[in-house]
């Protein structure tokens, strides 16, 4: 079965002030299909047709840079939309997994924060920030250029993502121009907490 593009959860413009909606439609219905589209184009007639797209990512230093750019861009999206809600907050509930988790293993929230931040800040060019729950069962912040991510054999450091932060210019441009930085911090008054909560506890 071919891959198909996910509803956004949300209205194009609930996000706003923090994203706005213009630059919601044109993420969604023009860079996340394209990027479904092309990936569908890039397996058809393959045996990896039928496949998912985490098995795909698993060993994607065996496929083509179309299907490694197409698949990451297909999953990395997924995620992206679901970590963001109109009734987002700064930061995780207290009592919550993922905030006892961000506490034990990152040094705290506001440690976090600053890393993370520093990780989409510092992304030289298009990439991503991450958090993600490393095969210890631990979290762990890092970047990756275009669209890879830590599902990839290829990524630098592997793992589960949880939380992805899209830093190519195509998701902030419109609004915020080359302010990356004030981006990355109007970014954390959307996150969807419960579903990171969800993802960690998944991962584990």
């Amino acid at each position: 079965m071919a891959f198909e593009l996910p509803a956004l959860p949300y209205a194009f413009d609930a996000l706003e002030p923090n994203i706005d909606a213009r630059t919601m439609e044109i993420h969604h219905g023009k860079h996340h299909a394209a990027y479904t589209n092309n990936l569908n184009a890039a397996l058809a007639g393959t045996e990896h047709e039928g496949k998912s797209i985490e098995s795909i990512l698993a060993n994607i230093s065996q496929f083509s840079p179309a299907v490694r750019n197409n698949g990451g861009g297909f999953f990395n999206h997924n995620l992206f939309w679901t970590i963001m809600s109109p009734n987002g907050s700064p930061t995780p509930a207290e009592g919550t997994a993922i905030h006892a988790a961000i506490t034990a293993d990152l040094g705290g929230f506001d440690t976090f924060k600053k890393d993370f931040a520093a990780a989409g800040a510092t992304r030289f060019g298009s990439g991503w920030a991450w958090l993600s729950v490393g095969a210890d069962g631990k979290l762990f912040v890092s970047s990756s250029p275009n669209q890879d991510n830590p599902l990839m054999d290829v990524a630098e450091k592997k793992g589960t993502p949880i939380l992805g932060l899209d830093v190519w210019e195509h998701a902030y441009y419109l609004n915020y121009q080359n302010r990356r930085p004030d981006y990355i911090e109007s970014f954390f008054n959307v996150i969807n907490w419960e579903e990171v909560n969800r993802r960690y506890l998944a991962a584990k």
